[in-house]
């Protein structure tokens, strides 16, 4: 068994293993015809079910053969132009390569003994993106797993600088007493991070949103009155730069001053909306975010990078120590002395993927105005997609897009009951995506159910919004017709 190990007598057993593997993705990748096949879930589990996997193959070939049948010709393709609905990317090719190298080195990013150069790197990106936002000479961060993970650590922080103290002390303040304010569109994350941080279930304060989906500044400097009245303490304040559903993007400028006034650590949680740091055309969409505290960015979202690739940045280095613990088999506290770089001082996770290498193949070999340029593609799509939408008697738009989303509801002109629009809706979207023509999202407004583009492919074109647009609009017309014959 040993023979399956990667080292320096197998290097030509890998060379030809992941040939084959890359040989059958870029085959599939070359062929693929829609989005997805369909399959259902009753249809593809008992594939899976039945392999024993106490009983292998013993060989890369026959492996790859039965990874076609229960998992590469059904899976989701996000590079099909007609993947329309969630924020996944289509990815670049310096970044595919450089998963392939992080994958096999297998740097850990913990201590700077497993993985010295790696780290320079990833502090390097961090530094990199930092001078994007704007966040000064003091800032710093770390590579995360995900946006969700960013907010929770930037929480953290926003939590341990609001200085509750101990709870035995006399001065200290209660957790109880704490508030995170958010706008109503924002993240799920924000309230299920003030949970791990063991805040009470009323810490997530929801600020309203205007017309276009962004916080209403005039709301939230009510309520932070209103908690510092009634002794609350607002411990942070969460701004979208792009919104899960909407793309919308709160004013920055505004919120900024009103955290400075009261003293509130201000994030911005920008995982849709970073894209915009490397944008030739729409940098100042993100005007304001220079003053947050923290940021989170997802690089697999906007910046075109496989999953995963996220950052959490801060103004403030010192903040980081609210993360830090010491182990003496790890990372001692003579290290720090000894300025021995490592990242797990940083960090909520020990063991991590080198995942800055695939951000860093990107930049070298495309440039920040190549990822930026891409980013402004599909911004531009959205609203060529909107007027298409605006125009279309058929269908209600919700809002003209900021970034590259658009929500949107099937609205027959015959039909007048809002729940039976709601069910032809939602037929519409499981119909398209049985069918493997295309994959739309869904979600509520109003308490309504809409649908939603999330175009993040410069591949798609307006002729394939359109002709989504009609498959959406035939499925839930043939519901309505079923549901009249059914009545009658």
């Amino acid at each position: 068994m040993r023979s399956h190990l990667l080292n320096d007598t197998t290097a030509e057993r890998y060379r030809r293993s992941v040939t084959e593997g890359v040989e059958r993705v870029a085959a599939r990748l070359a062929t693929t015809g829609r989005p997805f096949t369909g399959v259902t879930a009753d249809a593809l589990a008992p594939r899976i079910e039945q392999i024993d996997l106490d009983r292998p193959l013993h060989d890369t070939t026959a492996v790859l053969d039965e990874l076609e049948d229960v998992y590469l010709q059904d899976a989701v393709y996000f590079h099909h132009p007609r993947y329309l609905a969630h924020l996944n990317c289509p990815v670049v090719i310096p970044a595919v390569l450089g998963e392939a190298i992080l994958s096999a080195v297998n740097s850990s990013l913990d201590t700077w003994d497993q993985s010295a150069g790696g780290t320079l790197i990833e502090r390097r990106l961090i530094d990199w993106t930092a001078e994007r936002i704007g966040l000064g000479p003091a800032a710093d961060g770390v590579f995360t797993s995900g946006g969700s993970q960013s907010n929770l650590q930037a929480l953290l922080l926003a939590r341990e600088e609001a200085k509750p103290g101990q709870e035995e002390r006399a001065d200290a303040i209660p957790y109880a007493k704490l508030r995170i304010l958010a706008s109503e569109a924002s993240h799920f994350s924000v309230k299920k991070s003030a949970k791990l941080l063991g805040l009470g279930p009323d810490a997530v304060i929801s600020i309203p949103v205007d017309h276009d989906k962004r916080m209403q500044t005039v709301a939230l400097a009510r309520e932070l009155e209103r908690c510092t009245a009634a002794g609350l303490v607002p411990m942070a304040v969460v701004a979208t730069a792009g919104t899960t559903d909407f793309g919308s993007i709160d004013p920055l400028p505004e919120i900024a001053a009103l955290c400075a006034q009261y003293g509130t650590w201000m994030h911005v949680d920008a995982a849709y909306g970073c894209g915009l740091l490397a944008s030739p055309r729409r940098r100042a969409l993100l005007t304001g975010i220079e003053r947050a505290d923290s940021v989170t960015v997802d690089y697999h979202k906007s910046f075109f990078q496989p999953v995963s690739s996220s950052a959490v940045l801060v103004r403030d280095a010192a903040t980081l120590r609210h993360a830090t613990y010491h182990a003496e088999y790890l990372n001692p506290r003579r290290m720090v002395q000894e300025r021995i770089p490592n990242q797990v001082d940083k960090s909520l996770q020990t063991t991590r993927r080198f995942d800055a290498l695939k951000l860093w193949m990107t930049l070298r070999t495309m440039g920040a105005d190549g990822i930026g340029g891409l980013f402004d593609e599909v911004c531009d799509l959205a609203a060529e997609g909107w007027k298409l939408l605006a125009a279309d008697p058929r269908y209600d738009v919700v809002v003209e897009p900021t970034l590259s989303t658009l929500v949107f509801r099937y609205v027959p002109a015959a039909v007048t009951d809002p729940a039976e629009i709601d069910r032809a809706n939602l037929y519409a979207r499981k119909a398209l995506f049985a069918s493997g023509e295309a994959i739309v999202a869904g979600t509520k407004v109003g308490g309504r159910h809409h649908l939603k583009f999330t175009l993040l492919n410069p591949e798609t074109t307006t002729g394939d919004i359109a002709a989504v647009l009609d498959l959406i609009a035939g499925h839930a017309e043939q519901y309505l017709g079923d549901s009249l014959d059914r009545a009658s």
